[in-house]
This record gives structure tokens, C-alpha cells and sequence, in this order.
């Protein structure tokens, strides 16, 4: 069956099937949230340990790279995060410390992260083995004593309103005194400074991406700018040891949240240490006065141009971020003004469609001259069956006389295929787009469209198009596989965000009346446009 399909047909199928593989591949093989990281015993950590590093474990050693891995059991873990010290409060967010001086719990307060039970999204959960701001020391016995000594805080509660608050940990240990000092903001970034009364070598966190119990559809790793600008990508399951010199930013993230340290000023030294299922963990390697900010909290494009606008790269879009990007910025800038992001979707879908109008009207006229020649062509294939060589010279002689292209309709399709999966990739990380409603049932953009009627328009939408496009299939088995495309689309979009949905919907109307325009300018003389004829 393949021999018979025209090249044109052979693309378009490639152009559907590349869209397929690009949204199946974020839905099914992303790597799943960690599990648990804490449950390794004490004698493979202490292997990991040994493995990693060339110097004694229990010795410190300038040469010592690897942060000590703590091994604690179930009980002890959850002792030392009910332990809470200290509590910052503000509009949008809640931080807990606990009494190692970590970061225990952080809660994001807005509606649209509040679950129908009214439970606060938490971002920061101790099962996964590591907690920001937790300190890991080279020397063991340190380390050891890290953790068994409680740190003190100079407040128990403190409110932040529009000016930042401070608070100051300390620790006291047999021979070293720890001290941390956090410089709280309303936004939910942090100033941090680390003070050691001896000169010893530790690594600091800044903590693990959230576990929300949910399978996500997009990346789920470390994210680390690197001093030449580029971007370094870690996914869960591809982490291995190694050090990054001065590096902008370090973090975990997932689709929509992110806990990350920065400093560009003076950039900082990373650890890349691989946890339970090659999990990478980020430490930032300390110095007795160490000074970098943090971020917790939802990628909200305006909250992180705010803070520093080159934290907006913590925002992820893949291969594709070269095109996403400016596509989210202008998604962005239309919702100033409508103030509603799924009609900023609309608009910005007729936007997109408008500019590569020129693309796919040529590619549409190309598909009805093909149409048109087509009777001509089988006259041809009839009078050379038996010489292939003439066929091809007299096809190309008809093609050229026409002006006709049999990949003229295809190149349009393929040179749109990134464009709009810049699109699928703004929409599917756009965390503004969570709780976002748009009109009527749709309520939530970042979510399915409950009542399926978005897919149900959609896929009918393409039925539609379909109908309308001229049809030059010449098998009648691919014929049949191809009307079933619009059924297979809808299925697969039922569980796709209504936001995603949306901007497909829109876009198929727009084709729609563009392939009407082009089938009423063909059907006036029932040949090709005089405009074209050679």
C-alpha cells in the first residue's frame, strides 16, 4: 500500500503522526515523580559513599566531592519535620523551618492551588530524601552531629507583608558554630547567607522538585544555567556525579513549580549527586561565608521577571524553547489587555494562523491544482505504463505548465509543524493557566474540559476540514485510515488541557474558512486560477 501513496499524502500522514509522537512521548515517557529516597539501609549509602569519593568517610579531605548521604529511618524523619521552629507567613505562601534548619514545608495560600477540600498545595515533602537548605558536611562526624543538634531561631512566628523579614538560625556543635540567615520576601524568593565559625567543607541544597502524587506530562529534573549561558537538563533517571563551576541558577523543577538557588554575580559551584533511581540532587558547594538567593514556589513568567528577569530560563519548553518562548511572552502580552487567558489563547491562535497564512494558502492551492491534474496524470500513467522514463519527463511537463508543485502542499505543513508544537509545549508549561477559566463550563484551562465538549467540537471541526480538503488519495484502505483521524484525535485529546484543546479547536475554524476561500476560487472556472496558468 505504502508504493501507491503520493508524496504529498506520505506527508501529510508524517506531519499527523510527528504531532502524535510529540504529545505521546511528554504523556507516557516522562520519568515518574521519585519515590521515597530515604529508604536506602546504611550499608549501601555508605558504598555509594565510598564509590563517589576517593577520600576516607569519615576523615574530611579537600579532595572530598561527594556530600555525605544521611541515612534515617521513617520514624526519625518524620520526628525531625514535626519539629517545626519557626514559621513564616504571607499572602500567597507559608514556609515551615524545622529544627535541622531546613526548609520543611512550603504552602502555596492562592485559590487555584487550594484542592475542592480546601487543603493548601505543598510544595516540599521530607520523603524525598532531601529538604532546601539542609547542609551536608565532608566530614562525617561532623555531619553526624549536624543532625542530631537542633538549630534555635531568633522568631517563632513572623508575618511578611510588603517590606522582607529576617530570620537568623543557628546551630552550636562540639567545635563549629552554624549560622543562617534568611532575608524573606512577599514574592517568595529569599536572600541567604551561611556563616561558619571554622573554615569546613559542606554542601548546601536548595531541595528536591515537588511530589504531587501526579504523573506530569512534561519535564521533571534539574535545571542548571551555566557560566557560558547555556543550559544544562537533568531529567529524574539520567543523573550521574559530577561538579558544575560557576553556575547561574541550580534547581529542582517539575511542569509547574521550582525550588532553585541563584547567584550572578559571582555564580556558584554545583554538585550533580545521583539519589535512589538516579535521581539527581543539586548541592551547592559552601563556603565559610557563603552568600546566593533562593526561589520556592509556582513559574510564574511575571514573579520571576520580577525577582531577576534571567530566572524566566527556569521556565522550561524543551527543544522548542526558542519558539515557545516568545510565543508565551506574546500569549502574555495579549492577556494585559483581554485579561482572559483563554480568549488570549483565541487571539493568539488567529495571530499564529495569520503569519503563516501565506505558508498554507500556497500549500492548499497546491493540493487543488494536484486535485485538478489529477484525471491528466492517470491519462499519462495510462499512455507510458510500460516507460517510465517518459512518464516522468511528460508529468514534470504538465506540472510545469501549470505551475503545480506535488510537494508544494507538503513543505507548508512540515515548516508549520515546530510552530505549533511551540504552541502545544506553552500551553502544557504555562502554570498561569491553572485555575484560569475561560467561559461557561470551562473553568480551569490547565485541566480537562470536563464535559468533553472542546475534543467533541474539535475533533468534529476536523471532520470537517478534512471533508473539505480536496482529496487526492489513490488507495482506498489509506482513504479509510485517514477519516478515522478525526475520531483517533478526539480520543486522544479527551484528557489534554481544555487550553490545548482550545487552541487546536480555534485553529481547524480558521482552516476551515481558509480551504473554503480556496475551494469557492478554484470552483468558479472548474480549473486551475488563471492567475497560475502558464
Amino acid at each position: 500500500m505504502l508504493d501507491k501513496l503520493s508524496n504529498q499524502n506520505r506527508i501529510i500522514i508524517a506531519s499527523i503522526l510527528s504531532f502524535i509522537f510529540f504529545a505521546s512521548y511528554d504523556y507516557f515517557f516522562i520519568p515518574k515523580p521519585a519515590q521515597n529516597l530515604n529508604e536506602q539501609n546504611s550499608s549501601q549509602i555508605q558504598k555509594n559513599v565510598r564509590s563517589n569519593s576517593s577520600a576516607p568517610i569519615a576523615s574530611e579531605s579537600s579532595n572530598s566531592s561527594v556530600p555525605v548521604k544521611i541515612s534515617k529511618t521513617k520514624k526519625a524523619a518524620k520526628k525531625i519535620n514535626d519539629e517545626i521552629i519557626s514559621t513564616v507567613k504571607a499572602k500567597n505562601f507559608e514556609l515551615q523551618i524545622d529544627r535541622l534548619g531546613r526548609i520543611s514545608k512550603f504552602y502555596l495560600n492562592e485559590a487555584k492551588y487550594t484542592s475542592k477540600d480546601g487543603e493548601r498545595l505543598q510544595l516540599v515533602d521530607h520523603t524525598l530524601g532531601f529538604l532546601p537548605l539542609e547542609m551536608r558536611f565532608s566530614n562525617e562526624t561532623i555531619n553526624t552531629e549536624a543532625f542530631a543538634t537542633s538549630y534555635t531561631a531568633n522568631v517563632k512566628s513572623v508575618q511578611v507583608l510588603d517590606k522582607p523579614v529576617k530570620i537568623v538560625l543557628k546551630q552550636s556543635l562540639p567545635n563549629l558554630d552554624i549560622k543562617k540567615e534568611m532575608t524573606i520576601y512577599k514574592d517568595g524568593h529569599y536572600d541567604l547567607n551561611v556563616i561558619l565559625s571554622k573554615d569546613k567543607k559542606y554542601f548546601i541544597t536548595p531541595g528536591f522538585h515537588p511530589n504531587l502524587g501526579k504523573k506530569s506530562y512534561t519535564f521533571h529534573g534539574a535545571l542548571l544555567k551555566k557560566s557560558d549561558g547555556g543550559m544544562e537538563i537533568i531529567d529524574d533517571g539520567d543523573a550521574v556525579q559530577q561538579t558544575f563551576k560557576d553556575v547561574s541558577f541550580a534547581g529542582n523543577a517539575d511542569k509547574y513549580y521550582a525550588t532553585i538557588f541563584y547567584n550572578f554575580k559571582n555564580g556558584m559551584d554545583v554538585v550533580e549527586s545521583p539519589e535512589k533511581d538516579d535521581i539527581p540532587a543539586l548541592y551547592v558547594v559552601g563556603k565559610q561565608n557563603l552568600h546566593l538567593s533562593g526561589y520556592i514556589g509556582p513559574k510564574e513568567f511575571k514573579i520571576l521577571k520580577k525577582i531577576d528577569p534571567r530566572l524566566t530560563d527556569v521556565i522550561e519548553y524543551g527543544f522548542f524553547t526558542f519558539i515557545s518562548k516568545p510565543l508565551f511572552v506574546l500569549l502574555s502580552y495579549i492577556h494585559s489587555f483581554l485579561g482572559n487567558w483563554g480568549w488570549s489563547i483565541v487571539a493568539l491562535t488567529l495571530l499564529v494562523r495569520l503569519v503563516l497564512f501565506p505558508l498554507t494558502y500556497k500549500g492548499m492551492v497546491s493540493m487543488n491544482k494536484m486535485k485538478i491534474l489529477a484525471p491528466k496524470m492517470k491519462e499519462l500513467q495510462a499512455k507510458y505504463k510500460g516507460d517510465k522514463q517518459k512518464l516522468n519527463a511528460h508529468t514534470m511537463e504538465l506540472y510545469k505548465k501549470h505551475g503545480a508543485n506535488p510537494m508544494g502542499g507538503c513543505l507548508p505543513m512540515i515548516l508549520q509543524i515546530p510552530v505549533f508544537y511551540g504552541v502545544y509545549r506553552v500551553l502544557q508549561n504555562t502554570v498561569e493557566l491553572k485555575g484560569a477559566p475561560w467561559m461557561l463550563w470551562i473553568h480551569d484551562l490547565a485541566v480537562m474540559d470536563p464535559y468533553f465538549v472542546l475534543p467533541i467540537l474539535m475533533g468534529g471541526s476536523m471532520f470537517l476540514q478534512q471533508r473539505l480538503a480536496p482529496n487526492n488519495f489513490t488507495d482506498k484502505t489509506q482513504e479509510k485510515i485517514m477519516k478515522f483521524l478525526p475520531l483517533i484525535f478526539t480520543f486522544f485529546f479527551v484528557t489534554f488541557p481544555a487550553g490545548l484543546t482550545l487552541y487546536w479547536f480555534i485553529s481547524n475554524l480558521f482552516s476551515i474558512a481558509q480551504q473554503f476561500y480556496v475551494n469557492k476560487i478554484f470552483a468558479k472556472t472548474k480549473t486551475l486560477p488563471v492567475e497560475v496558468e502558464k
